[in-house]
């Protein structure tokens, strides 16, 4: 069912990032618009005569449309290919002593993370989760890019519709994604297939980022018990 649930969200999204309705891509891939509901939401499988046309209609690559690529075009991108930037020297950003310990604490943190559901083995999870860092670092770069006062033409998602809280709301539709999939995970393997994740296990798994992702798990319990107490009660 994994294939068919990046099938559903790619159609989704592409049809949102188009900004046509629900009713006006139907008419426009030949089908009705309760078909095309019941394939953006997972409900029923369609024939390769649609993916045909949903890929010219889109101007993706089949590939891409059935989550079997992260480009447009169908070019498959190795993992070996992509820059690491935990393999830098040092790993240090220019400028900034904070600057370079968060990007080490963020980027130690992820690798945990990822290497966790890996080990679990999950592409759904693998995916939503990817999703969901994905739109929080677009976020983040957006609101430093209109800051900057640089143009938005460099991004896809009008600039109303990011005002109007758009990749938030894509966000959240993540981690629900996510859960689910965890959810999938244990029906199908049982919470046997997850592997340790006490102190002990993680510190002997991860040795080098075991430290940074427990300084961010740390950090981040602190500042939201602070936050609980203090800010979101209204006092100062």
């Amino acid at each position: 069912m994994e294939p068919n649930n990046d099938f559903a969200r790619s159609l989704s999204l592409l049809r949102r990032e188009k900004g046509v309705s629900q009713r006006s891509a139907a008419k426009e891939l030949g089908i009705s618009q309760a078909l095309l509901s019941h394939y953006e939401n997972g409900v029923r499988e369609p024939g390769l005569a649609f993916v045909r046309r949903a890929c010219d209609y889109y101007r993706v690559s089949a590939d891409f449309l059935l989550g079997r690529a992260l480009t447009r075009d169908g070019t498959t991108i190795g993992a070996e290919e992509l820059y690491d930037a935990s393999a830098e020297k040092d790993n240090v950003m220019r400028g900034s002593i904070a600057a370079t310990l968060n990007k080490k604490l963020v980027v130690n943190s992820v690798g945990v993370l990822f290497d966790l559901l890996g080990k679990a083995g999950s592409r759904a999870s693998i995916q939503a989760a990817s999703d969901y860092l994905s739109a929080a670092i677009y976020k983040l770069f957006r609101h430093l890019s209109r800051s900057a006062g640089a143009s938005e033409d460099f991004f896809a998602v009008k600039s109303g519709d990011f005002v109007a809280g758009c990749v938030t709301a894509d966000m959240l539709y993540s981690e629900a994604d996510y859960v689910d999939a965890l959810s999938e995970l244990v029906k199908e393997k049982g919470k046997e297939c997850f592997p340790p994740m006490n102190n002990d296990a993680l510190k002997n798994d991860f040795p080098q980022a075991h430290q940074s992702f427990l300084q961010l798990i740390h950090n981040t319990g602190e500042r939201i018990n602070f936050d609980l107490e203090n800010r979101w009660k209204g006092k100062k």
